[in-house]
């Protein structure tokens, strides 16, 4: 595709320069590309999956030891947000095998991001964006229950699913959740593994990934389909899921931002 304007020097925006309207099946490429990377030297992928799922049960444990199990469902949906940054030595991994360099669990875990400190800025936005989501949550519950001490997390269940009060929560926090989930992952599900291949600024990278989501709107909603249904698939297992799908995911978003650069 050109570089520069037509009838003139100036070069394109980074976001004219790439892919526009791929089909959805596109999607599904993308998961076979990242399962054969998670199966191209396999230890490290898996050691990776495993220490997500240890975190992540560790963090679930640490909730209702501290009695703080009314977050829980927002820490859950944060785990959305942030994904994109955790995952970034699986990136680095596809990113080697493609190169045709080793694949080693070192390199997936102190990995140098050709933004440098960009990379870092766009994850503390993205936590910073997790807080705000789980703070509203907290704000909503307020809403429809007032001020009163949460329940438990098994009797909270029971009145979501069994009041008026308590499906009209679940509506309007569905709706916001969903808002705060499609902004996250509009914002980071290229920037993160563009600011590791490429010297870009954070809002430059988080711009342009916008762009690329909202000019292949039907491929990226098939593959946000395919990652909520695998983490959910994975939070049935009770997380275990995770020490698989969390190294699939990665793989194949890698490939899903080389596949529209």
């Amino acid at each position: 595709m050109g570089t520069t304007e037509s009838g003139g020097d100036i070069p394109l925006p980074l976001y004219l320069q790439r892919r526009r309207n791929l089909p959805a099946r596109a999607a599904l490429d993308w998961l076979a590309r990242g399962w054969r990377d998670l199966w191209t030297s396999p230890a490290p992928s898996l050691v990776y999956g495993f220490a997500v799922f240890a975190v992540s049960l560790l963090i679930v444990w640490g909730l209702f030891r501290l009695e703080l199990d009314y977050i829980l469902f927002p820490a859950l949906a944060g785990f959305l947000v942030v994904g994109p940054l955790i995952a970034i030595g699986l990136y680095q991994k596809s990113r080697a095998l493609e190169a045709g360099s080793p694949a080693s669990l070192a390199n997936m875990i102190f990995v140098r991001a050709a933004s440098g400190a960009q990379v870092w800025f766009t994850g503390a936005l993205l936590c910073l964006l997790m807080l705000i989501w789980m703070r509203a949550a907290v704000i909503i519950y307020a809403l429809f229950f007032g001020l009163r001490p949460f329940p438990g997390f098994g009797d909270v269940v029971t009145m979501l699913l069994t009041t008026p009060v308590g499906w009209g929560m679940l509506l309007v926090g569905t709706v916001a959740g969903g808002i705060f989930a499609a902004f996250s992952f509009a914002i980071s599900t290229f920037a993160i593994p563009m600011l590791l291949d490429e010297r870009v600024d954070a809002f430059t990278a988080m711009g342009t990934s916008i762009s690329l989501v909202w000019n292949n709107l039907p491929v990226m909603l098939a593959w946000g389909a395919i990652v909520l249904a695998l983490i959910l698939a994975s939070m049935a297992t009770g997380l275990i899921g995770l020490i698989v799908v969390f190294p699939l995911l990665g793989h194949a978003t890698w490939h899903s931002y080389r596949a529209i650069r």
